[in-house]
């Protein structure tokens, strides 16, 4: 019981994204406040399952498989749907899953060395920070908001574009493109960290990808 309840928290993060996929790609004001709901209800089990697994000592290789695979496909599905339906450029989310394939990669090299590269501070203000701007655009959306925004722009400031959902999207674009920056400075910082894998003498074996 212990370590099946962190694991379904991590399972049920995996459903709720099809389904705020499918929300998102409805793109209606409705839909988007479901999916406005859902996403910080999935957002919070990306918090309870690793905490509970901790407190409960029920840490496991499929726990952390299924958090690390949900955390990813939480956020990357959530952003192509986005892109899908223009309220977020491509290039973003190029950045964004780029970053996860070199993380990732780097993570196998450094464990099968028996190493570990400690995570940095940016990796985790980049997550906090793009979830932040996904939540403020499904709901900023979901408000109705159509008339200031990044992407696409429109920047004609008057008495109706000046209301809340109207800001509100334009807020939460501009914090995506700082989650994005941050993105590219965790990915440095990460590869840097990797460093000294790559120094290490006596990999002779060649990839064969």
């Amino acid at each position: 019981m212990r370590q099946t309840l962190p694991n379904l928290l991590s399972s049920s993060r995996l459903v709720v994204t099809f389904i705020i996929f499918a929300l998102i790609l409805i793109n209606q004001p409705w839909a988007f406040l479901t999916a406005t709901v859902l996403f910080v209800l999935g957002s919070i089990t990306d918090f309870f399952d690793g905490y509970l697994a901790r407190r409960l000592h029920a840490i496991s290789s499929l726990g952390i498989f299924l958090d690390l695979t949900a955390d990813k496909i939480f956020v990357s599905a959530l952003l192509i749907a986005l892109v899908q339906i223009g309220l977020v450029p491509a290039w973003v989310v190029v950045i964004i899953v780029a970053r996860e394939f070199l993380v990732t990669s780097l993570r196998s090299i450094a464990a099968e060395r028996g190493s570990r590269i400690p995570s940095g501070a940016l990796g985790k203000q980049k997550t906090f920070i793009t979830m932040v701007a996904m939540a403020g655009i499904l709901l900023a959306k979901g408000l109705g908001a159509s008339r200031l925004s990044l992407f696409p722009l429109m920047l004609v400031f008057n008495s109706q574009t000046l209301d809340f959902p109207d800001i509100l999207l334009l807020l939460a674009d501009v914090l995506l493109l700082v989650g994005t920056l941050w993105t590219l400075l965790s990915g440095i910082e990460y590869t840097i960290g990797a460093l000294p894998l790559f120094r290490t003498k006596g990999d002779t074996t060649t990839s064969q990808a």
